[in-house]
């Protein structure tokens, strides 16, 4: 599990193609961070979970498989790509963004980054799937970013990016049409399964333990503080 808090930004140092899949070796800069990185332990690159294979001074590997490429950016990542990077969240950390997985939902497109003086807004659109996953002020991960979804129309939504964080990640390397790995948050996953669920029960004969949880609706929820 990870925070969406971008500990270091890595660059792409070798990508060999492996039976349909990726063997990507990423460098970091931020050696207090990454110091003691092992074999096995999970990284977070543009928002996807990947585990460690190799490492060396400087340096890891992951492996990357045919499932995650089909659902992420990663098999677009060439030498010298940047890449945000988070370690795996430990007991004791700051929650200092939000609950992320690092299981990438989609690849979106970007389609405008607006100057607001001190700030920047960028429009991503999202496939109508996910409609239900993401409201106005809820959280969103883009390419392993933590951020608050601040405007929402039809398929599309806008996030405030604040001068550290563009100064601090790949977002100041995105353009109009570039493509960002989305992770849509896990609450608002489950909340949107159990209506789905619950509004299954009005068309078909319900189990014992069905009829428990068709008492949640939106009453349920704003008393619960979704």
């Amino acid at each position: 599990m990870f925070t969406g808090i971008i500990k270091d930004v890595g660059r792409v140092r070798g990508v060999t193609r492996r039976q349909g899949g990726l063997r990507l070796r990423v460098q970091y800069n931020n050696t207090k961070e990454f110091s003691n990185l092992s074999v096995d332990e999970s990284v977070s690159i543009n928002g996807a979970c990947q585990t460690v294979v190799a490492l060396g001074e400087g340096w890891f590997e992951v492996d990357t498989i045919e499932e995650t490429l089909s659902k992420t950016t990663l098999g677009a990542l060439h030498n010298g790509a940047l890449v945000n990077l988070e370690r795996a969240l430990r007991p004791l950390d700051r929650l200092g963004g939000h609950f992320v997985l690092g299981h990438v939902d989609c690849a979106a497109p970007v389609k405008e980054i607006k100057e607001l003086g001190s700030s920047r807004e960028l429009w991503i659109a999202f496939p109508d799937d996910f409609s239900s996953m993401i409201v106005s002020a809820g959280s969103i991960t883009i390419d392993g970013i933590s951020l608050t979804v601040a405007k929402l129309e039809a398929q599309l939504f806008a996030v405030a990016i604040i001068p550290f964080t563009f100064a601090h990640t790949t977002i100041n390397e995105l353009k109009q049409g570039s493509q960002v790995n989305l992770e849509f948050d896990i609450l608002g996953k489950y909340v949107a399964r159990q209506l789905g669920r619950a509004s299954s029960f009005g068309r078909e004969e319900a189990k014992p333990e069905a009829r428990t949880a068709s008492r949640i609706n939106e009453a349920w929820l704003q008393e619960n503080g979704f």
